[in-house]
């Protein structure tokens, strides 16, 4: 039985979030503020959090940020503000998926069973493997940190599944629309080309010692973008 968390201050929402998950036999506990929020996080084990964006007592973008420095929970982040600036950052901080309102019922519930299995299989992969190393870079997949030459890179939660995914399948192309779903395991309609460009370049720019002419992301012209591993 998936066990979630629902931070949602509209109660009529929140009472028909609440009845339709657990019609589909998840457990959900509902808080309505971000006070109350973190400290049932604080409190439970929970396999998902679904975080409104808006709330009395702040943004759950501040929640997401300060659960982010403890926890890898899957966030799902709920809002009726759909433009790519508020999509892009609510992702950059963290979030592993962002439903705009109104949305249809189905399509939530198929959103936090994707998410959830993919977090497992994450799980899954990093107590097979501590650490993936490529060049003068190490992922410590344990400790979600990339060192490179013995000098930690900072990585927003984007960059780092981004770079992980690519150092997963090392020397294969991935498309860009494989990309979004090892990402997000969705169809990452939110996310045009252009944003994955930026995406991709900003990576570029933190790991290669030439960005304009990459040593590790490799751009396959008309198909995405390949890790290589050869020095």
């Amino acid at each position: 039985m998936e066990s979630i968390l629902l931070i949602e201050d509209d109660t009529t929402l929140a009472m028909g979030i609440e009845y339709s998950l657990k019609d589909e036999g998840m457990e959900v506990e509902v808080k309505y503020n971000i006070k109350d929020g973190y400290s049932a996080f604080k409190e439970k084990d929970f396999d998902l959090i679904l975080l409104d964006v808006i709330l009395p007592d702040g943004t759950g973008y501040d929640l997401c940020k300060k659960i982010r420095k403890e926890s890898n929970i899957p966030i799902i982040f709920l809002t009726a503000c759909d433009d790519e600036v508020n999509v892009i950052m609510g992702l950059d901080i963290g979030g592993d998926d962002y439903v705009t309102k109104p949305f249809r019922v189905k399509e939530l519930i198929s959103r936090i069973r994707a998410t959830i299995r993919r977090n497992r299989m994450n799980n899954n992969r990093i107590r097979q493997e501590d650490t993936i190393s490529f060049g003068s870079i190490v992922i410590n997949i344990r400790e979600n940190r990339v060192i490179k030459d013995d000098r930690e890179i900072i990585l927003t939660p984007i960059e780092y599944k981004l770079l992980l995914a690519l150092a997963q399948n090392p020397n294969r192309v991935l498309t860009r629309t494989q990309i979004l779903e090892k990402i997000w395991d969705l169809s990452g309609h939110f996310i045009d080309d252009n944003t994955l460009s930026v995406h991709i370049r900003r990576l570029r720019e933190k790991i290669e010692d030439f960005p304009a002419n990459p040593k590790y992301i490799k751009t396959v012209r008309g198909v995405g973008y390949k890790l290589s591993c050869k020095d």
